[in-house]
């Protein structure tokens, strides 16, 4: 190897200089030859660059829709260069799960010289060349290839006037449709996966019937029609409507508040509810900015759920170049669309016309009225070991198996088989009073096995220790604190892990963020050198003042909105929640940037709620808010930037484009929660018949019930004492694991220990199993197989099959709620009453009756 790059080095004129102080970031070696020596190059080399793609399935699969682009790149550069830009690579992406194990072991060869590599001197450069300019000019992820280019124009038009007008109006349609069709399940929303679909086609009709007048408003001149629809344009609209047509956060947690069915706070409504959008929503913009350095700029966050949104959009607006890939020719336009309407067709027999298809506990079927039979394999009831569980693309993509890694979804499903196992162990043990109550519920009990009757305990809505002990004390299934405990583990457990596995990522950010704060004129992008940061320093950042600023006044508004509405929480308690918030998200906003998989804290806030006001049952709702509901915003907003980064959009028009949509988004989203409170009968109860039952509201409800009625003190101490050691546990299990992992991390590299435990946060409500069984099917076929074998089909034509597919559930499920549901026309015959007619439809078996006294569980008058 010595030998060789001395050999390379020579020739092109190095010296004695050092290989390190021969290369730039910012330039190729092209600069360094003359146009002689580089055309004499280019004769040769870009010959025999193609004959060994030709003659390499591996190398034909690596590039795809940029094979040119890599070839100059290939030509220019040299073997020493190549060298240094490999061990940099293996230095920082040695312990990436991301990163293909294939092309590590190809480096780790290519850096051991010619002869371990085994190819001849010529074929070994190439090699060596190819690997070093995808991943210098490039990604080294070929999901990011598939969706991203390593080229930029910054002459193409991106915040247009009709670009605007197209994102604001879908930004309605989308935040009023997702809002109401949020409460549904299965939940069907106009994702930006679909929406992009409905804005290709107007923009085309703009492009062609607006006039090209210049419209004079001196600095905010603008062309009306700059001509063709572009993708910058496309991308611009989409993350515009994405992030308007998200459901607001406050409003998913306002029925639980309001509704009588709950806590029948009948002061909530439309005022309060935009005042609350105003906080949570800005809050949320204002610290994805400050989130960028974590969870953007490092090429490690691949973002694997935004990804498909890029490949809808540019097989919409960029040419594709046609050939034959494992035997498919078929364009990705043409696929998209066939499978889109094909799966909307299809989706009336799972969702309408044959629901037992949706929920397929056929098992079940055997013997309807055998209890056991429904606790194990049922798909509402039970804990869903069945290994055919739905044939409906809507249960199917609960885990996103054709998004994210392969590793995050096995990981998660073996967590989930884990925890079934350990919550049937529970259950048939009858461990605390488990057996009395269903197996897998959200609902609270009270000792007379009916649910809990909050008011029976309250007195002018506070809590009565004298009613609480003639009454009951709450008692959960199974499931739930199964749930309730893992949730506990996972935060510490979670925190720990990750802020030791990405120390290096978390260290640097940190770092710079504090940099710039004291430097206002130094570039984000500086600190990088990938080649995205690297092209993305020719548009103007956004300042972090502007971010701070809006994270200010969404506190202030959300003080003054806590504090002059009867919340019955004190603003102090929403500041502490802030700080915990603010302190967990850098760690989890890592891990979902790399794996898919976001944690938050929403049962930490909720009893974070509880301790700091007892005996309160709102006051935690409201700890939640502004606890989980806030870092989920951040989320929704860091991955739209993130998703402005590989489209190479001007961070300042993403920004503008963002603040606009939010504000219009609160206003649309408030009115579609008035819609469903006054306009729905029985919005929010189990047996809505358009499948409206607000599933989030019940379980937000038990878990206010059991954390801030009855308060963390009774549940934890003296309910469930073991529950509190979660919290231990998890931090202390930290430690082993991340040195174990560490200690063999060939053996364990797809193994992670917080996406495993994550599995164990499926339960608690209606969802078991048999929701995610088929997704992992799925993930295992188009994540692992077709991945590892035919990757260059899986780069074309995968995420556009899972967009398709997606969009096609969309749209139908918004069509039979309109034509058949929301105005109910039942559809009366056995393939849609076989799935509710047994045990496991009915929900309310239990292993065991109550006892003769009338009651089960504590001694009558025994508890606090």
């Amino acid at each position: 190897m010595a030998d060789y790059l001395e050999k390379n080095a020579s020739s092109i004129g190095l010296g004695k200089v050092s290989v390190r102080d021969s290369l730039s970031n910012d330039a190729s070696s092209t600069e360094k030859k003359s146009p002689i020596e580089v055309s004499t190059i280019q004769v040769h080399e870009r010959d025999a660059i193609l004959d060994r793609i030709r003659s390499s399935g591996d190398m034909a699969d690596i590039l795809t829709e940029d094979a040119d682009f890599i070839i100059d790149k290939m030509v220019t550069m040299d073997a020493v260069e190549a060298v240094v830009v490999l061990k940099d690579a293996m230095e920082y992406y040695h312990d990436d799960i991301n990163f293909p194990e294939k092309s590590l072991r190809k480096i780790e060869a290519l850096l051991r010289g010619e002869e371990y590599y085994g190819l001849s001197e010529n074929l070994y450069d190439l090699d060596l060349r190819l690997e070093a300019c995808l991943i210098k000019y490039h990604s080294p992820y070929p999901e990011v290839r598939s969706v991203c280019s390593p080229i930029d124009d910054p002459t193409i038009p991106v915040e247009t006037f009709r670009a605007y007008l197209i994102g604001l109006i879908w930004v309605v349609v989308g935040s009023f449709v997702n809002q109401m069709m949020g409460f549904r399940q299965p939940s069907v929303s106009l994702s930006s996966k679909v929406i992009q679909i409905l804005i290709y086609p107007c923009g085309e009709i703009l492009a062609r019937i607006l006039p090209a007048w210049r419209i004079p408003l001196g600095p905010l001149s603008f062309n009306l029609n700059p001509g063709p629809w572009t993708f910058k344009e496309q991308m611009f609209a989409t993350i515009i409507t994405n992030v308007g047509a998200q459901g607001a956060v406050f409003n998913y947690y306002a029925p639980t508040i309001r509704l009588k069915l709950f806590y029948g706070q009948s002061w909530l409504g439309y005022g309060f509810t935009v005042v609350i959008g105003f906080s949570c929503q800005f809050f949320g913009l204002g610290l994805a900015g400050v989130l960028r350095r974590w969870a953007i700029y490092p090429s490690k966050a691949v973002w694997p759920t935004i990804l498909p949104t890029l490949q809808v959009n540019r097989t919409l607006l960029l040419p594709e170049t046609r050939k034959r890939i494992s035997g498919w020719t078929i364009s990705k336009y043409k696929l998209f669309w066939i499978v889109m309407w094909g799966t909307l067709v299809y989706f009336f027999i799972p969702d309408y016309l044959f629901t037992a298809l949706s929920t397929f506990n056929w098992i079940t079927w055997i013997a309807p009225h055998n209890k056991n039979l429904a606790f194990v394999t049922g798909s509402r009831i039970g804990a869903g070991f069945n290994p055919i569980t739905s044939f409906d693309w809507s249960v199917i993509n609960y885990s996103s198996p054709m998004v994210v890694p392969f590793y995050t979804v096995a990981n998660r499903y073996v967590g989930t088989i884990v925890a079934a196992i350990t919550m049937l162990i529970m259950f048939y043990t009858n461990y605390k009073f488990t057996a009395y109550m269903p197996p897998n519920t959200s609902n609270v009990y009270d000792r007379f096995g009916q649910e809990y009757n909050v008011s029976r305990v309250l007195v002018n809505g506070k809590f009565d220790q004298e009613l609480y002990k003639a009454y009951s004390p709450p008692y959960i299934s199974a499931g739930q604190l199964m749930y309730q405990s893992a949730a506990y583990a996972v935060y510490t457990f979670g925190f720990v892990y990750v802020f030791l596995n990405e120390w290096k990522i978390i260290k640097e950010a940190t770092v710079g963020f504090y940099r710039n704060l004291k430097d206002r004129k130094m570039s984000n992008y500086d600190r990088y050198k990938d080649p995205l940061s690297i092209m993305m320093r020719q548009y103007p950042e956004v300042p972090d003042w502007w971010f701070l600023i809006i994270l200010v006044l969404s506190i202030i508004i959300g003080c003054i909105a806590v504090r002059y509405y009867p919340t019955t929480t004190p603003v102090w308690v929403i500041i502490v929640v802030w700080l915990v918030s603010i302190a967990l998200i850098v760690p989890f906003i890592v891990l979902y940037s790399s794996t898919g998989y976001f944690m938050s804290m929403n049962n930490l806030a909720t009893i974070l709620g509880g301790y700091l006001v007892p005996g309160n049952g709102i006051a935690p709702i409201f700890t939640r808010v502004f606890g989980y509901g806030l870092d989920d915003q951040s989320e929704i907003f860091v991955g739209d930037q993130k998703l402005a980064h590989y489209a190479k959009l001007p961070p300042r028009a993403v920004f503008r484009g963002q603040l606009i949509a939010t504000i219009i988004q609160i206003f649309v989203t408030a009115g579609a929660m008035e819609f469903l409170v006054q306009g729905l009968p029985d919005f929010c109860s189990w047996t809505q018949p358009a499948r409206f039952v607000c599933s989030f509201a019940h379980e937000l409800y038990a878990d206010t019930l059991l954390m801030g009625v009855v308060g963390p003190h009774r549940t934890l101490d003296f309910l469930y004492p073991t529950m509190k050691y979660a919290f231990l546990i998890g931090a202390v299990l930290a430690f082993p694991c991340f040195y174990v992992r560490n200690y063999f991390p060939n053996q364990l590299r797809y193994f992670h220990p917080v996406l495993f435990l994550g599995g164990f946060l499926r339960w608690g409500s209606l969802y078991n199993l048999s929701y995610y069984t088929p997704g992992f099917y799925v993930s295992a076929f188009f994540m692992f197989y077709v991945r590892r074998r035919h990757l260059a089909w899986w780069a074309k034509y995968n995420y556009i099959l899972s967009s398709a597919l997606t969009a096609g559930v969309a749209f139908a499920g918004i069509l039979i709620f309109l034509a058949l549901q929301y105005r109910p026309k039942k559809l009366q015959w056995w393939g849609n009453k076989i799935s509710t007619a047994g045990v496991d439809g009915a929900g309310t078996a239990t292993l065991k009756s109550i006892p003769e006294g009338g009651y089960f569980g504590l001694p009558e008058g025994s508890w606090e």
